[in-house]
């Protein structure tokens, strides 16, 4: 054997004991839930090209990760989640152009960011496994996450366990698919009425979600189109107790085992809030 060989396998071997070392020290899994889909369907039949926000899915990654857990990746299709282009801005990081880029490179490097599990593979496996959720906003939530059986019963799996769920902007409409008929529910949203939700697991909780003079915002940016219902109406209809901080703010909101956070700039305190929620359950 070479010098050169036998420097490889040890080299190999090296990566193997660090590797087995890391995952050895996890603190445990983190489910991460995203769409699958990267086309919002507006008023008028027209589409809005989005996906996952960079920064409300990085920075809790980031963070969870610094903290010791490791990251799986689910979405309803089981590919590879689509990053919405407008969320690469500095402005999203402080203004911090290295801050972004870093937290991208944290995100392209995530096992699974290019293939993830499926909602399927993940609901006939053992979910006790899973220490906490973790749900990423952006508008992409809302064309394959708020009306989802299977999202629900994922949904009603950490719930039932008391295990933390935390979900940020968009992200948090995810929680309306927990309950009896969720097709059903935004099917009338988007007809313009105001549909009741049945069964709904979060019915009271306190929550918030991206607000309306916010959405306002980013709807007068579509020159024209308008969105076919508004998050925060939707999660009050359902029986959310819903709480808003001055557009743009940060806020997140704890009610139990569920977190919220309000927008974009939410995303380290949501992050702060969910790991010290899931090493608290490390304690009991």
């Amino acid at each position: 054997m070479t010098r050169n060989t036998i420097n490889k396998v040890a080299l190999a071997l090296a990566g193997t004991l660090l590797a087995g070392t890391a995952a050895a020290a996890s603190k445990g899994e983190v489910l991460v839930l995203l769409s699958s889909e990267h086309q919002l369907p507006l008023q008028g039949g027209k589409q809005y090209t989005t996906g996952y926000y960079l920064n409300e899915f990085g920075v809790p990654a980031n963070e969870l990760i610094k903290a010791g857990y490791t990251l799986v990746l689910v979405t309803p299709k089981g590919n590879a989640p689509r990053v919405d282009k407008t969320s690469i801005d500095p402005s999203y990081f402080g203004k911090d152009t290295a801050q972004m880029q870093r937290i991208q490179s944290v995100v392209d490097g995530l096992p699974g960011i290019n293939d993830s599990l499926s909602l399927s593979e993940v609901l006939s496996g053992d979910l006790d496994r899973y220490a906490g959720l973790l749900i990423p906003g952006g508008h992409a939530p809302l064309i394959d996450l708020a009306n989802n059986p299977q999202v629900g019963a994922l949904l009603r799996h950490f719930h039932q366990a008391g295990k933390p769920t935390a979900a940020i902007c968009h992200g948090p409409i995810a929680l309306l698919s927990a309950q009896q008929d969720p097709a059903a529910y935004q099917a009338a949203l988007s007809r313009g009425e105001t549909p009741a939700a049945s069964n709904w697991i979060y019915q009271g909780y306190r929550m918030t979600i991206f607000s309306d003079p916010e959405e306002q915002v980013f709807e007068g940016s579509l020159k024209g189109e308008r969105l076919l219902f508004y998050p925060a109406k939707a999660m009050a209809g359902a029986g959310g107790n819903m709480s808003y901080a001055q557009a743009w703010m940060p806020n997140v909101v704890v009610d139990r085992e569920l977190i919220t956070g309000q927008n974009p700039f939410s995303d380290h305190a949501l992050a702060k809030a969910l790991v010290e929620k899931l090493d608290a359950r490390q304690k009991d």
